[in-house]
């Protein structure tokens, strides 16, 4: 250990690593994850007296915390419309029944404030929280360096058990009780769900590999549909197929609607399977590639940025858009950093990223007709500084209260930049690069290295604290987990109608619980779970990291 304490460097990797070693361990639909174990590794290595200085953590908080609202950002704003603020009502109640919970347990037990605020952010399962508690704590009046010191380990170490038995609760919850509770097999009533969207049967799911792909190109040869124009075919299965080249001879054939087909001409056409051959049953046997007619296709990750796309539905933008999609098929939507099932019902959003598959042409025009290209260039770290300080900047607002002083903190101030800075960059791509990659790898490093340096800091405090509460906080992380979680449940069944899939995703959104819904995923065999999912986690993230400040100044007042 004494390496450890010469070397800050080697003692905070070193945190990383085994953590996340540890975080791979699975039990059923159980695993703990990298935060959790580095947290665990940290205590443990820091009980030892192995400690890194403070400014690091403050300075991974800020990347973790900017980076987290900079994701969010246009779907966040993109959801303050009917159906996001719909459930976005169990969000708001997550945010209200924690707190309210948070508060009976610290006054029944007679809980400091750094424990109270530690139950808060494990029994929620948000991490930010740790943070922008920790932060909130430093600022309390008459408080002096040790005492800061001693309720900031506290914030952690109950945070450590609370998260563990909280993590666990919303797993089982959501991807095993509730399904059983409402009578379903989750993986059926997913697929039912996901055919229903689609308009027809037989969707593929992800994770799913078809035997035979789904979008194909094939080459006919005309014996029976002379005299058809490229309209009337293109007509007859609607924007599930194209033509994309005609071979008379050995000319090829601009290819325009109203160009007529003679018989011997070689047609090729790209589209989804069963309509490919539906049209080649219009137009006679299919033959091998044509030299000179193949027609390479271009795959594209395309952002929405357009505000007349935003909230129509895949099958509304064909529809509207008829000129702008013809060609083009839809592989795949990326919702923050989820992927959510690309069929004709799913509503699309300002921000969301599109896969999209045609010829380079229609691929170009439908990229203007939507939003811009994904650039894939390095981060705009001017950008991106700028941000985080009119973020720290925010958050030395002071708002007096009585005795009480009520900022946003550094953690408070850089979400809220976050997501605005998020959003700007959806609404003009062409500045303040900062690739989704990027963004989502500083936002795992910030936090992971955060939390490492936390856990250590932590670390000599633990053992005490945990022999005062043996049952107190584990009791408090379940119970903090139950109580929402059945509410959302009630709520969205009751009161807001959300179809069971899609509910079970938003109780995990409303946690911000990436295990559970990964858990949910996993069971339903579909990504039908992750519609619900994106909404309520994209509102939480905001509403949750905000709850640390709003409760340590309701305790400190009580102190």
């Amino acid at each position: 250990m004494s390496l450890l304490r010469e070397n800050a460097v080697l003692a905070l990797f070193a945190c990383l690593a085994l953590g996340y070693l540890v975080g791979k361990l699975k039990v059923g639909p159980i695993q703990l994850g990298g935060i959790c174990g580095t947290l665990i590794v940290s205590m443990l290595i820091g009980a030892q007296h192995v400690g890194v200085n403070a400014d690091v953590k403050n300075v991974a908080f800020a990347l973790f915390i900017f980076s987290l609202g900079y994701l969010a950002g246009p779907q966040f704003f993109a959801n303050l419309n009917a159906k996001g603020l719909r459930f976005g009502v169990l969000s708001v109640m997550e945010a209200v029944i924690v707190i309210a919970m948070a508060y009976g347990i610290a006054k029944a037990g007679g809980l400091d404030v750094g424990t109270a605020a530690g139950i808060l952010a494990g029994s929620a399962t948000e991490s930010a929280v740790v943070g922008t508690a920790q932060e909130a704590i430093t600022k309390l009046p008459g408080i002096t360096a040790d005492q800061s010191s001693e309720l900031q380990a506290h914030v952690a170490t109950a945070y450590s058990v609370c998260y563990l038995f909280g993590l666990i609760s919303i797993v089982l919850l959501t991807s095993q009780f509730f399904p059983m509770l409402m009578r379903i097999n989750l993986a059926d009533a997913s697929r039912e769900l996901w055919d229903k969207m689609r308009g027809s049967g037989g969707g593929l799911e992800a994770g799913e590999t078809a035997s035979l792909p789904g979008l194909v190109g094939r080459t006919y040869l005309v014996s029976q549909g002379e005299g058809s124009s490229l309209q009337q075919l293109e007509d007859a299965v609607r924007q599930d197929a194209s033509i994309e080249g005609v071979k008379r001879g050995n000319e090829v054939l601009k290819v325009a609607p109203g160009l007529k087909l003679r018989r011997g001409d070689r047609v090729l056409v790209v589209g989804m399977r069963d309509a490919v051959r539906e049209t080649g049953h219009e137009l006679g046997p299919e033959t091998s590639g044509v030299p000179g007619l193949d027609s390479p296709l271009t795959v594209r990750q395309v952002v929405i940025t357009d505000k007349r796309v935003a909230g129509q539905t895949v099958t509304q933008l064909r529809e509207r858009e008829a000129a702008a999609t013809e060609g083009i098929y839809l592989t795949g939507v990326q919702r923050v950093d989820q992927d959510i099932p690309a069929v004709g019902e799913t509503e699309l959003h300002q921000g969301d990223t599109l896969t999209v598959v045609g010829t380079g042409s229609k691929v170009e025009r439908f990229t203007k007709a939507v939003g811009a290209k994904v650039r894939t260039d390095s981060a705009d770290w001017i950008y991106i500084g700028l941000g985080i300080c009119l973020g720290v900047l925010l958050g030395m607002v002071t708002i007096h209260a009585g005795s009480a002083n009520l900022s946003l903190g550094t953690g408070g101030g850089c979400l809220i930049s976050g997501l605005v800075f998020g959003w700007l960059r959806a609404q003009r791509p062409t500045f303040g690069a900062y690739p989704p990659v990027a963004a989502q790898t500083m936002k795992d490093l910030g936090l992971s290295i955060f939390i490492a340096v936390t856990g250590m800091a932590a670390g000599p405090d633990a053992g005490p604290l945990l022999k005062q509460y043996p049952l107190l906080l584990p009791l408090s992380g379940i119970a903090m987990v139950v109580v929402p979680a059945f509410l959302g449940l009630f709520i969205g069944r009751k009161l807001l109608k959300i179809e069971k899939p899609i509910l079970i995703g938003a109780i995990a959104g409303q946690q911000c619980s990436t295990p559970a819904i990964t858990a949910v995923s996993n069971v339903a065999q579909s990504s039908v779970p992750m519609l619900g999912y994106t909404i309520t986690y994209t509102i939480s993230n905001f509403l949750l990291p905000l709850t640390g400040p709003i409760f340590v100044g309701l305790i400190g007042l009580q102190t």
